[in-house]
Formats: structure tokens, sequence, C-alpha cells
């Protein structure tokens, strides 16, 4: 039993030494931050971080870190990971204060609006989240009015391109008749002959008694051929 004891004792020993490093990261990295040597600070949380996955001083200074290396994206990532774990604690109107300042950095004004009503509800007081709460909410407003013009202007480019269209249809189709139209036009037209109607009425009677006479010729010896086989033949 005794020795059982010692053992146990042994493995608190270890976990105590496991966890002091992280600890001293952290406060190394505090001293960095302080000193204005953000990557540094960045690279000691970090390495707390993996000693003590859990550790929400090292994930907390590290968002700040990375906040003032102007990574907002992984700040925000960063501070969203402590979200469950900072509803009640004492750091908690900070962490919305915090929150706010990322999402208003990275033009997230919905975002800030809310991170900074959150702080307000913890500090009503707190002169800076009112401030950074007006003009989170101003911005807010100012995104939403240029989307909804940008929307409705897109619209209208839409409609008129749609109009355009059809005019230029129209176009098509009108210019498409008219070359239609202009084929018989186009196509060659009798030659006039240059004589008066007195002249052209002449000549058709002279062809009608040419062909009159050219009948007669033709009956007459049809009538003499028939009158010669009459002789020829006995009925």
């Amino acid at each position: 039993m005794k020795k059982l004891t010692l053992i146990l004792l042994g493995l608190l020993v270890c976990m105590a030494s496991l966890a002091q490093p992280d600890k001293a990261d952290v406060r190394r990295g505090n001293r960095e931050f302080r000193r204005g040597n953000y990557s540094r600070a960045d690279i000691l949380y970090r390495r707390a971080l993996l000693a003590d996955s859990t550790s929400f001083a090292a994930r907390y200074n590290l968002a700040g870190a990375l906040y003032r290396q102007n990574n907002m994206e992984e700040a925000g990532r960063q501070l969203e990971t402590l979200r469950p774990a900072v509803s009640g604690s004492r750091y908690a109107a900070r962490y919305w204060f915090n929150t706010g300042d990322v999402a208003l950095a990275s033009k997230d004004y919905a975002r800030a609006v809310e991170a900074f009503r959150e702080a307000l509800i913890l500090e009503p007081d707190n002169m800076e989240a009112k401030e950074n709460y007006v003009y989170a909410r101003m911005m807010l407003q100012n995104q939403q009015q240029n989307q909804d013009q940008q929307d409705q202007n897109q619209d209208q480019n839409q409609d008129q391109n749609q109009d355009q269209n059809q005019d230029q249809d129209q176009q098509d189709q009108n210019q498409d008749q008219q070359n239609d139209d202009g084929d018989g036009q186009n196509q060659p037209q009798p030659r006039e002959s240059g004589m008066t109607p007195q002249q052209m009425q002449q000549m058709l009677k002279a062809i009608q008694a040419k062909e009159q006479q050219t009948q007669d010729k033709v009956n007459r010896e049809k009538a003499a051929a028939m009158g010669s086989r009459q002789r020829d033949m006995n009925w």
C-alpha cells in the first residue's frame, strides 16, 4: 500500500511538472506582448496550448496577439472557441468587447453589433462599448443600404439589358422584313419596248392576220389532199 501511494505521488509530481511549462509560456508570452513583440508572444501562447489545449488564458491572449498582427480571421476563430467557456466568467464582458473589436476590424458589422450589445448587458456603463455599439450599428445600416442599392442597380441593369435585347430583336426583324420586301424590287424588270400603245395594237393585228393566212393555207392543202385520196379510194 505504501509503495502504491509513492507511485501515485510520483504521477502527480510528473503531471505538475508537465503543467508548469504552459503557465510559464503564458507568462513569458504576456511579457513579450507588453513589449510589443506580438509574433514572439504568438509563438509562446501556441506552445502553451500544445501543453494544455484547454488553457483559457493562452487561447484568449493568443487571440490578442493575432489581433495585434492584423490576423483578424484567426483571431475571431480563437475567440469563438472560447465562447462556451466564457459565459458567467469574470472575463465575459472583456471577451465580448474584444470580439466586437475583431468583428469591426473585419467589417463584420452584424457580429460587432451583437458582441458590443452583450458587452453592454454585462457592463452598462462601459462608454467605449457604447460608442463602438453605436458606430457598429451605423456601419451595419450603411452596409445594408449599399447592398440594397447594389441589388436595385443590378435589377435595373438586367431590365435595361432585356429591353435593349428586345429592341435589337425588333430591329433585326424589321431589317429582315425590309430585305424580304426588297427581293421583288431587286428582280429584273421587263424592259420597255419604247413603242406606243397604237403601234403595239397594229403589230398585234398584223401578227393575227399572218396567223390567219397561214391557217387558211394549211386548211386548203388538207382539203386538196382529202379530195385526192377520195378519188383513189372506193367507199
